[in-house]
C-alpha cells in the first residue's frame, strides 16, 4: 500500500484519492477482530508487529537506496530511485501514521468496550475507526504529500481518504463478523482437539 500510494487517481465531485487506500481500512478492521478475541494486550502485539515490518521496510529501503549500482542495472536507477525515495517518505508517513491510529483504535475501541461490553462490535468497531482513521489520514497527508500537491488538492485529498475510509469500513464489517465467526470456530476445534488429548 506505501508504493501503491504514490498514484493519485480521481474521483467523484472532483476529489482525488491514493490507490492505496482500499488497504488501509483492512488494518484497523483486522486490530479490532484480534482484540474482540484475544484481548488488549495481544491487539497491541499486533499493532506492534506491524510497526516493526514497515520499520524494516523503510531500513532495507535507505540501505537498497545507498549501495551502489552495477552497470548492467544503471537503465532501471532514475526510475527506482524515484519510485523507492518517494516511497520512503511515504512509508515513514505510514509507520507515524500506523502507530497512533492503530494504538488510538485499540484504546478506544476498548474504552467503547468497557463501556458497553462485548455487545455492538460493529458499532464499537466503526466508531473507532472514525476517530483513528481520522488522526491516520491527517498525519500521513500530511507528512507524505505536504508541498508535493497544491494545499487545496492535498485539503481534498485528506478530506475524501478520510470519509473514504471510514465508509470501507463500515462496508468492510460483514468480513470482520466473518473473520470472527471463523476464528471462533478454529477456537473451538482447538478446544475439543485439547480435551480429546488430555482424555486419552
Amino acid at each position: 500500500a506505501n508504493t501503491l500510494g504514490l498514484k493519485i487517481m480521481p474521483f467523484i465531485f472532483g476529489t482525488h484519492l491514493s490507490a492505496g487506500v482500499f488497504m488501509f481500512p483492512f488494518v484497523f478492521i483486522m486490530t479490532d477482530v484480534v482484540g474482540e478475541l484475544y484481548g488488549k494486550r495481544v491487539a497491541r502485539f499486533f499493532v506492534l508487529a506491524g510497526f516493526i515490518s514497515t520499520a524494516l521496510f523503510i531500513l532495507y529501503s535507505i540501505i537498497s537506496l545507498a549501495v551502489p549500482w552495477a552497470e548492467a542495472g544503471l537503465w532501471a536507477k532514475e526510475s527506482y530511485n524515484t519510485i523507492f525515495a518517494v516511497s520512503l517518505r511515504i512509508s515513514i508517513a505510514s509507520l507515524v501514521a500506523y502507530a497512533v491510529g492503530e494504538y488510538q483504535d485499540v484504546f478506544t475501541f476498548f474504552l467503547f468496550r468497557k463501556w458497553w461490553g462485548e455487545k455492538y462490535f460493529w458499532l464499537r468497531s466503526n466508531l473507532s475507526n472514525l476517530w483513528s482513521q481520522f488522526l491516520d489520514t491527517i498525519l500521513f497527508m500530511t507528512i507524505a504529500f505536504y508541498g508535493v500537491y497544491p494545499t487545496k488538492v492535498l485539503l481534498s485529498i485528506m478530506l475524501t481518504w478520510w470519509i473514504f475510509k471510514v465508509l470501507m469500513g463500515v462496508v468492510y464489517t460483514p468480513l470482520a463478523y466473518a473473520g470472527l465467526y471463523l476464528l471462533r470456530e478454529r477456537e473451538s476445534q482447538n478446544a475439543g482437539e485439547a480435551n480429546r488429548n488430555t482424555n486419552l
